[in-house]
């Protein structure tokens, strides 16, 4: 639902937008098929089997004052077979962009993403994380903002007011890939006395010397990433209620690029948000790790490049994400071929115990406008007790087919 902050950044953008000369913009998107099959009756009976959906995102972009200024609207739709929740509609973008030399204004609603490495990304804290869409996190909500960024010699520096907060999607009841018990998101519960009217602020500066490219970025506001409490639902049937805490975000992202090899960190120190028992207030989370490509393998154009990552964070089993003390080990395959031929696979392996996370991207262009999406996920000697967070997950291995035709 929009909030009136998110109404008035409507208003500017539109009110912008009217101002220019009338000229025709381009549309430009995509609509999709999707079918995952699982591998396994769910762990919950109220849980649907093998899944269809479909969705759409079209764009719309215009530009006038010499192309100095410009509007974007990105709407997203998806239609889901059996979970309601994830049959849902966002605004991605909805912006107007005022650039100039050495700066650039922009107000509406935007996706911002920070970030380097492969296996999960600490520092991109500005969108929310739209689960329903996909469990890897890199599906974001649109968020309200004014971003104003000074581009300079020295690097550019981008300024961020948020007001406008967004609660995090999650699967509902007969939805697969969720929690158990399942995450009620009707009983919210917010540190900060303004609720999803809290303004957030955020910077973040970006510069590079020689091969070393590198940003440091600040967030202070509601945390995205919920820690959870039990409750009941009105049925009386156990639930996990989200709590969105205020914190401060210091994070550090490096990349190098040293021939064939490519170095990577994300790291990030948080305050405001402890453990998945709201302890120990602070902690420090890192991930960081290269990817080495073997260029024109065998001959071919083909390159394949070999990934490994460690995945750290100081909360341990106590931290509200599976992945505290993991290792990443991937390969990516590129044809570099006209239809441009893709495939990654991965697993992330628990230091502590059995546990294994398989995963599966493959994409392939056919025709002039259709693209062919192959993915999927394997949880591998998942424990099923009340502290393994993948507990509710652990019977939800699957592969996802998706069609989608560009325009």
């Amino acid at each position: 639902m929009l909030n009136r902050n998110t109404l008035l950044l409507f208003s500017t953008v539109l009110f912008s937008s009217a101002a220019a000369p009338t000229h025709a913009g381009e549309w430009s998107g995509y609509v999709s098929s999707e079918f995952r099959a699982f591998a396994n009756s769910p762990a919950d009976a109220r849980q649907h089997g093998n899944n269809f959906s479909l969705s759409a995102q079209p764009e719309y972009y215009t530009d006038w004052d010499n192309g100095q200024q410009s509007f974007t609207f990105v709407p997203f739709l998806r239609w889901d077979e059996n979970d309601d929740k994830r049959s849902h509609a966002d605004i991605r973008e909805l912006t107007w962009l005022k650039a100039a030399n050495d700066w650039e204004l922009r107000a509406g609603i935007r996706k911002v993403f920070w970030g380097v490495t492969e296996s999960q990304h600490l520092v991109d804290i500005i969108n929310q994380t739209d689960l329903v869409e996909a469990t890897d996190g890199e599906e974001k909500l649109g968020q309200p903002m004014v971003n104003f960024a000074l581009i300079r010699d020295w690097g550019t520096l981008d300024l961020f007011v948020l007001p406008g907060f967004r609660e995090r999607t999650f699967p509902g009841e007969k939805g697969r890939l969720r929690f158990s018990p399942r995450i009620d998101t009707s009983q919210a519960i917010y540190e900060s006395s303004d609720k999803e009217k809290h303004f957030d602020y955020a910077a973040r500066w970006a510069h590079y010397l020689g091969d070393w490219d590198f940003g440091l970025s600040y967030f202070n506001g509601t945390s995205r990433e919920p820690r959870f409490t039990f409750g009941q639902d009105s049925k009386g049937q156990p639930v996990l209620v989200p709590i969105y805490e205020l914190i401060e975000q210091w994070g550090l992202d490096l990349q190098a690029t040293l021939g064939d090899w490519l170095w990577k960190l994300e790291a990030i120190n948080r305050s405001g948000q402890g453990d998945r028992f709201g302890q120990n207030k602070s902690y420090t989370a890192l991930t960081a790790g290269f990817e080495y490509t073997f260029v024109g393998i065998a001959g071919s154009n083909a390159d394949l490049g070999m990934i490994s990552e460690i995945l750290y964070d100081e909360r341990g089993n106590t931290a509200l994400t599976p992945f505290a003390d993991d290792i990443l080990l991937a390969g990516r395959l590129t044809l570099n071929d006209e239809q441009s031929t893709e495939f990654l696979l991965g697993m992330i392996f628990d230091s502590d115990d059995a546990a294994r996370l398989l995963t599966l991207e493959s994409s392939r262009r056919f025709g002039d406008n259709w693209k062919i999406t192959l993915e999927g996920q394997a949880f591998i000697n998942i424990p099923d007790t009340n502290t393994e967070l993948l507990a509710g997950v652990r019977k939800d291995s699957y592969l996802q087919l998706e069609i989608a035709r560009y325009f």
